[in-house]
């Protein structure tokens, strides 16, 4: 006995996100007009969260392998080899549009959902991180999202027990409508110990694992398929809502059973839960699924199949187990405390087949559903980055210690220890590097290596030019992991922009897919894993185009290290690479001037590699002390960084160069370095026969910045001024 008929109107089509044109390719795979769970389970498959219809197209040409990569895209999470029979498995996904209308349960979700891709594939999480991107500080909204997405994330991070170590925190007026939550996470697992998704095998028992079922979550995938407007906040029930010490279980459980060799197929129930997750493990082993939803363990009454076929409530795992191995998954299970049931079998059939009381509620070939979603070549429009900015046309501050405390105590640029603090960043005792430096570290356990991990872009380079920006993002991943000392292996990434069906809007994507894939292959540094969230706007105002990315190294020895804290007096700092004084785009421009003009700084990827490796050898031989890249506020504010972490002064020396002070000391010109030494002279001598500019800049001392022809600027100052932004801030109305 089938499904009852409903009757499905062009209303309700569009209302689960669905075009005409969909609808009728919908009606010619089935052959008759879909049911309502049906057509529950096309629109969240075929939604732009789940299917990429719209980004396939350019994803496709990233690269993608090397010979450190064990899997690519196309998992629940990306594979590296970390030597020594180790592999780190990551990956970075958004939750943009549940965090924005309920903060800490879309945060607290994003960071449970992205461990459970990660312990899926049998690692366990050893490190979080996150990107986050909020308004205006002054906006009305952005206190309260602010306080809501940290405490979502600490809270759940810190119930499971693995560390938070880094990420990024972000001001801009551009995300006022609409913030970004990127969470990221670190799994270590046995090279030959990997698991993946694909059902492969016919009279399988599917098993459910987890929590139980209820109604929270349901179009989760659909709403973060649409953009906002003034009734968005009505969208609060297809936010999950999350319980960090059931995913503590389901860790420890699954790791368990893994360890059982019971397990042939593992997928976390992610978006569009039971739905995604039953037909990409079929669709992937080339298998049929029947699900009986009367064994599915729901926790409200009365769910029906649409509901549990769509429902994203979380901490739950679908796997497919070898046969006779049910007995001991179950006592496994039972034993954590958590449900477990046996709710289908694979078959030979190629069909997702669902029953619920008697009735057939679906009856869908996989393969459509996985695989013949539209793939939109959309309509773009390339951005015409703007001209360069010439350096006299930027006018030089009175005075450059006071713009040097005005850029250390602005939004943009203070400590974000008010965030890490709330996190727990220490936890199972692994983490050598914590928050605040360019790289996190944590160490491989029980031995002497150490992943590297970092979160970087800078958006407001990627609207002034996307591929510029996309370029400039991922080398500035792999210049952090290298000041850390990393060989930089791999990326994830997670890419946010408006909504596709613009043309200026896909051109942006496009143009950083481009700059991405040419400095993923100039620097060896292919992409794994990652995650598209497109539609991040509000009444059809987008969110500057934020292509986010998480950049993952190997430290073979993590005693030899290094951090960006100045310590020893008398030591001389040294800049490496070119100076080019550039303040296009800069945050000079942006903080000082109020002016946000001119071309980003250029991307040499030439440079970026010989500049990289040159420091990176550097590290490994102990010749410097600290190592720290040039980024947003350029020289003078990475200096001053570096003081502040040592808690020592150094003494800038006179420049004697073509460019006006301002520009050197605030351009923000890429692929450098500043380095602390205590010898100099042969550093120099070999960055020159390297071909790689190399300038001293200072001398290590004191409890000051001093620039020349200034009053200096007192340490215990600018750290006041550097700390104290965000903690007033957040307790301020």
């Amino acid at each position: 006995m089938t499904a009852q008929a409903v009757a499905l109107t062009p209303e309700l089509v569009a209302e689960h996100g669905l075009t005409a044109e969909e609808y009728d390719r919908i009606i010619a795979i089935l052959g008759r007009e879909p049911g309502l769970t049906e057509l529950g389970i096309f629109s969240v498959m075929w939604s732009e969260h789940c299917s990429y219809k719209s980004s396939k197209v350019w994803l496709k040409t990233l690269p993608t392998e090397g010979p450190q990569v064990i899997q690519g895209p196309g998992e629940n999470a990306g594979v590296v080899d970390l030597g020594d029979g180790h592999a780190a498995i990551f990956k970075m996904e958004s939750h943009n549009h549940p965090s924005f209308i309920e903060p800490y349960q879309g945060a607290a979700t994003g960071v449970g959902g992205i461990m459970r891709d990660v312990f899926t594939m049998g690692a366990r999480p050893v490190a979080n991180l996150n990107a986050l991107r909020f308004g205006d500080p002054d906006h009305p909204k952005t206190r309260h999202l602010v306080s809501g997405v940290v405490a979502g994330i600490g809270g759940y991070g810190n119930c499971v027990g693995v560390p938070t170590v880094g990420g990024e925190v972000n001001f801009d007026p551009g995300y006022n409508g609409n913030i970004l939550v990127n969470a990221m996470c670190i799994g270590l697992a046995d090279a030959d110990r990997i698991f993946y998704s694909a059902a492969k095998g016919v009279g399988l028992p599917v098993v459910y694992v987890g929590s139980k079922t209820g109604r929270d979550g349901i179009h989760g995938a659909t709403m973060a398929s649409a953009e906002f407007d003034d009734d968005s906040d009505e969208k609060r029930p297809t936010v999950q809502v999350a319980d960090p010490f059931t995913e503590k279980l389901l860790i420890e459980a699954c790791l368990e059973l893994m360890a059982e060799d019971a397990i042939i197929a593992i997928q976390d129930m992610g978006a569009a839960g039971l739905t995604s997750s039953s037909v990409e493990m079929a669709d992937k082993g080339g298998v049929g699924f029947d699900l009986d939803l009367d064994q599915v363990p729901c926790r409200e009454e009365g769910m029906t199949a649409y509901e549990m076929m769509l429902s994203e409530s979380q901490e739950r795992m679908l796997m497919v187990l070898k046969p006779g191995a049910e007995d001991t998954a179950r006592a496994i299970f039972e034993k954590w405390e958590l449900d477990f049931a046996v709710v289908g079998v694979t078959t030979d059939t190629g069909r997702l087949i669902v029953t619920h009381e008697g009735r057939i509620e679906a009856d869908m070939p996989v393969g459509a559903l996985a695989d013949s979603a539209p793939e939109y070549k959309r309509p773009w429009t390339l951005t015409e980055p703007p001209a360069p900015i010439a350096v006299d046309d930027v006018p030089a501050p009175n005075s450059l210690g006071e713009t040097l405390e005005t850029l250390m105590g602005s939004p943009h640029l203070c400590s974000r220890r008010w965030v890490w603090e709330q996190y727990d960043h220490m936890v199972m005792g692994d983490t050598v590097r914590r928050p605040g430096g360019d790289a996190a570290i944590v160490r491989v356990h029980g031995t002497t290596k150490g992943i590297a991990a970092t979160c970087d872009v800078t958006p407001r380079y990627c609207a002034a030019d996307p591929k510029g920006g996309g370029k400039q993002a991922v080398a500035e991943a792999w210049r952090n992991l290298t000041a850390a000392g990393a060989d930089p292996l791999a990326i994830t990434d997670c890419m946010n922009f408006g909504n596709p069906e613009r043309p200026e809007i896909m051109g942006q994507f496009a143009g950083c897919i481009e700059g991405m894939r040419e400095a993923c292959a100039a620097l060896d540094f292919p992409v794994v894993s990652g995650n598209v969230s497109l539609y991040n706007e509000t009444n059809s105002v987008a969110i500057p185009p934020t292509p986010a990315i998480g950049g993952v190294g190997l430290i073979p020895d993590i005693a030899r290290a290094s951090d960006i804290a100045l310590k020893a007096p008398g030591e001389k700092v040294l800049l490496l690479g070119a100076e080019n004084g550039h303040l296009g785009q800069s945050l000079y421009m942006d903080i000082i001037l109020s002016r946000r003009e001119g071309a980003p700084p250029p991307v040499d990827l030439d440079a970026e590699r010989a500049t990289g490796d040159f420091v990176r050898a550097l590290v490994r031989e102990a010749s410097v002390s600290a190592v720290h890249d040039v980024s947003d506020g350029g020289l003078l504010v990475a200096l001053a960084e570096m003081a502040l972490a040592g808690g020592v002064g150094v003494e800038i020396a006179p420049y004697g160069g073509a460019l006006p002070p301002h520009a050197i000391l605030f351009g923000e010109d890429q692929a450098r370095y500043l380095i602390a030494t205590d010898r100099p002279e042969e550093i120099a001598g070999r960055a020159s026969q390297a071909g790689i500019p190399c300038r001293e800049i200072g001398t290590v001392g004191g409890e000051t910045v001093s620039l020349p022809d200034e009053d200096p600027v007192a340490l215990d100052r600018l750290r006041n001024l550097h700390q104290g932004w965000l903690p007033s801030y957040m307790t301020s109305q």
